[in-house]
């Protein structure tokens, strides 16, 4: 299962991801930690952010299960249905965000200082103006997703991702005074309109069947609105829950929102290629199980728990190894990543160490993730959208009270994450936990990683200082390679301990 994926589809979503990255990188290479980046994540996230959290999670719940019963005639005038509400709801949404442009500026990033509250009032309608642009390319990307285009599909975002990259790096080579907003809007229209192109180009020989017949009567009925509500609750909670901890974490002034942001990309990189990744792709695997599982008796029964086991053992030991990669080289990744241009010293340290506090949730999410992948199979939704609205809950509680330093706010990220864990797993039944848990192949890399973690704070590796790309050196260089051998350290455990790892990756 996890090693027969398709190998493009794989290397694509990887450079996606190491692109995004980047964009990070020369993100921070031009303005640092400043007041302007804190203006310039806003600027560069606000649009796919409300398209992912608003439409593009439930466009994949709602409309693959319907394409899937419709010809392409059908699926087409679907489609079409679907774009024009998107196209007027967005440009509603786009409306209201230039009315009430100081408001959502100051809600957006209030540690933001009276000299750049002009600047964050114009990213919110630059934001506003891509926003019907990315709610379309939320639905084209569904589309592709249904084709199985995965080129085009994951290859859209490196569109988006080179245009933004080449703005920033403009800005940091000519300057980022009066100006700097505008031109990132500009650059910022550019790419979604590109990405948009590139999509048409990838469906343009869908467009052809759809002339030989009537689109409205080869539509069938749309979903109904509970079901558009929870798949949009249930995709867009879990995409909440950074973006509000990085809004807190403005509150403690200039360039807060920015180290935030830039720390939650140390956790975002392997929380995506690995353990969502694995989630996604056990999917097919458990749905079947579960599929089978009625008519098929015991065998049934154990072919489920197989597929849920294999998911976990791969899922938790990779979350394990690189929790243990970040606890050791966070200084010097963060140093490699993000100590470019104007970015000092004192700010990469905060980074690496916040960075080091998000690593521990990786563990509460890799088994969130196969736990709502088991309750999609099983009809259960519901529950997965109660797990990340009480997480959220709690994040809001803790904001509440004025913790709002970037450390805070990651641990009330991973309490959010457990008690999120506890809900969906709870929500599955005691016998389902006794079945499916593998508890000794959990334990193995969970050990590996707390000895780890203490070798590092015994040795120091930890507290290693991060420097400027400039000053790096062989001292700093070190880290990465104990990063690397840890990370090794742990999947080895996990390798020789007993043969879950070895049955996960065989399935």
């Amino acid at each position: 299962m996890f090693l027969k994926a398709g190998l493009l589809s794989l290397l694509l979503l990887l450079v996606s991801r190491v692109l995004g990255v980047l964009r990070e990188t020369a993100l921070a290479a031009a303005f640092g930690s400043s007041g302007m980046a804190d203006v310039a994540v806003v600027l560069l996230t606000l649009p796919d952010w409300l398209a992912g959290v608003l439409v593009t999670g439930a466009l994949a719940y709602v409309l693959l299960p319907q394409w899937a019963k419709e010809p392409v005639e059908g699926q087409n005038a679907t489609q079409n249905r679907v774009a024009r509400r998107l196209l007027w709801g967005s440009v509603a949404l786009a409306g209201a965000m230039c009315v009430f442009q100081v408001p959502l500026g100051g809600l957006l990033v209030p540690g933001v200082s009276a000299d750049l509250q002009q600047a964050a009032s114009s990213a919110v309608v630059w934001s506003a103006l891509a926003l019907p642009a990315a709610m379309l390319a939320g639905l084209w990307a569904t589309r592709l997703q249904h084709e199985r285009d995965f080129v085009g599909l994951y290859s859209a975002n490196l569109v988006v991702n080179s245009v933004l990259i080449a703005a920033l790096l403009f800005l940091g080579l000519y300057g980022t005074a009066e100006g700097a907003t505008r031109t990132l809007g500009m650059f910022l229209l550019l790419a979604v309109v590109l990405r948009l192109l590139w999509q048409g180009w990838r469906m343009r020989h869908l467009r052809q069947p759809a002339l030989r017949v009537n689109p409205p009567s080869a539509a069938a009925p749309l979903p109904g609105w509970r079901i558009w509500m929870w798949a949009a609750l249930g995709a867009g909670l879990p995409l909440t829950l950074p973006f509000v901890a990085r809004t807190f974490a403005s509150g403690a002034g200039e360039g807060a929102l920015a180290t935030f942001n830039y720390a939650w990309k140390l956790v975002e990189l392997p929380l995506v290629l690995a353990i969502q990744l694995v989630a996604s792709l056990a999917f097919p695997a458990i749905a079947r199980a579960h599929a089978a599982q009625s008519g098929a008796g015991s065998s049934g029964a154990e072919g489920m728990a197989t597929s849920v086991r294999n998911a976990l053992v791969l899922a938790w030991t990779l979350a394990c190894a690189a929790a243990a990669a970040l606890l050791v080289g966070a200084p010097a990744i963060a140093s490699l990543l993000f100590g470019w241009g104007r970015m000092d010293a004192s700010a990469l340290a905060q980074i690496a160490a916040w960075g080091r506090v998000g690593a521990w949730g990786l563990l509460p999410q890799a088994l969130l993730a196969v736990a709502l992948t088991v309750l999609a199979s099983v009809g259960r939704m519901r529950f997965a959208v109660l797990a990340y609205g009480v997480a959220l809950a709690l994040l809001l509680a803790v904001g509440a009270v004025g913790w709002t330093a970037g450390g805070a706010l990651m641990w009330g990220l991973n309490a959010g994450f457990v008690v999120a864990v506890l809900i969906a797993w709870g929500a599955l039944g005691a016998s389902a936990l006794r079945h499916w848990i593998p508890v000794r192949a959990l334990l193995a890399p969970l050990c590996g990683l707390v000895a780890v973690a203490g070798l590092a704070l015994w040795w120091g590796s930890a507290d290693a200082a991060p420097v400027p790309v400039r000053e790096f050196g062989l001292k700093q260089a070190l880290p990465l390679v104990g990063s690397a051998l840890s990370a090794i350290f742990v999947v080895a455990i996990c390798w020789f301990s007993s043969p879950g790892l070895r049955r996960a990756l065989r399935s």
